[in-house]
């Protein structure tokens, strides 16, 4: 994603979770942030690593997502790893929850970045990866990276 023309700045990627889940589904959702934090996320600081979306109440939340202090925020920042709250359509929260009832779904965010003014997070609807599909990936990755050095080598 990264910086480009249309105003979009990755903050934080979520890359164990293409690792540990199959994502069947994407979702772009608002969060629901104080200034600070919209400042600290600004300054590029995020971490969603051990990050999990819930639904309680017929609402989306996000929980243990790390947004450092702002430095210069003293007496308002908030609690860095508190629950924030999804800003998502009623049809895509009661399809989340129609699909998390099933066994072995899971949401997860997948990226945090800035659009424009707003800060965005995109979710994914995943099934956890077995530890042979696993095995699987990093296999495939490894046959793929060969070849594309043999290519390289081969026509240089």
């Amino acid at each position: 994603m990264g910086k480009d023309n249309h105003g979009v700045k990755l903050i934080a990627n979520n890359k164990k979770a293409y690792h540990d889940f199959f994502i069947e589904d994407k979702y772009e959702a608002g969060i629901e942030l104080y200034g600070t934090e919209i400042k600290s996320l600004r300054q590029g600081k995020c971490s969603i690593k051990e990050s999990y979306i819930g639904i309680e109440g017929g609402e989306a939340f996000i929980f243990g997502m790390h947004i450092p202090p702002y430095e210069k925020g003293n007496i308002f920042n908030k609690d860095p790893l508190r629950t924030r709250k999804l800003l998502l359509h009623k049809q895509e929260t009661r399809k989340l929850l129609g699909k998390l009832t099933e066994k072995g779904y899971t949401i997860v965010p997948l990226q945090v970045y800035l659009k424009g003014s707003l800060c965005k997070v995109e979710i994914g609807l995943a099934k956890g990866k077995k530890l042979y599909d696993k095995r699987e990936a990093i296999s495939a990755r490894d046959q793929k990276r060969e070849a594309e050095r043999e290519f390289k080598i081969k026509y240089k």
